[in-house]
């Protein structure tokens, strides 16, 4: 749990929590019917009981979690609905956040973009899938943020747990790396050159090649 105070970005030490766990739900370090403690988080975060128990609420809230009478907070699992649901949902906004990022992306994004898919390179090369499902939400998050849609913003940063189990799950279908890297490189070539209806159609593109890639597992 090493790490837990140094991103300065959580806001409010629930909010720490909060997005502590939901990453760690996540990138898979608490799996599907794993138990949440209460106490056992508060002792292995350095925190009391209250904003673990606000967040778990949270997460609860977010369909994340679930409680039982018997057993606690425990991991909900992931379903194909759900899939379909997230690239549904992804088709619809992610081609439009990538035409506004087009449009609108300041020189300090661009760079950070340009930075995120040098690294997507490296790590494909290495076939290093924790590291580009990493790079592959960062990724997102800045075109996100590059489209100036708050409303977009809010919409898929809810839905983020459940989009990052679905890079998770497509990233490690044979030769589906390599693939994700040079759709990433053609939306991000689209951006670089304010190009709004190309970023949009290789975003769309992109969305769809991944949900039909893991909806046929």
């Amino acid at each position: 749990m090493n790490g837990f105070y140094e991103n300065k970005d959580y806001g409010s030490l629930s909010e720490k929590v909060y997005r502590f766990l939901r990453d760690a739900i996540a990138e898979g370090r608490y799996q599907t019917g794993d138990c949440l403690i209460e106490m056992k988080i508060a002792e292995e975060l350095g925190v009391s009981r209250t904003p673990v128990r606000e967040a778990l609420k949270q997460l609860e809230l977010e369909d994340l979690v679930s409680s039982h009478p018997n057993r606690g907070v425990v991991v909900k699992s992931f379903s194909i609905e759900d899939l379909q649901d997230v690239s549904t949902i992804r088709h619809l906004l992610e081609g439009q956040a990538a035409y506004w990022a087009a449009q609108r992306v300041s020189d300090e994004q661009l760079n950070e973009l340009r930075e995120v898919v040098e690294l997507m390179e490296f790590y494909t090369a290495k076939n290093d899938i924790v590291h580009l499902v990493a790079l592959d939400t960062r990724f997102h998050e800045l075109i996100y943020e590059a489209s100036g849609s708050r409303t977009i913003r809010h919409i898929l940063a809810s839905l983020h747990h459940n989009i990052r189990k679905a890079r998770q799950s497509s990233l490690t279908l044979p030769d589906r790396a390599p693939n994700s890297l040079a759709e990433h490189l053609s939306i991000f070539h689209a951006i670089e050159q304010k190009d709004a209806l190309a970023a949009k159609e290789h975003m769309e593109a992109h969305v769809a090649i991944a949900a039909g890639n893991r909806l046929s597992e």
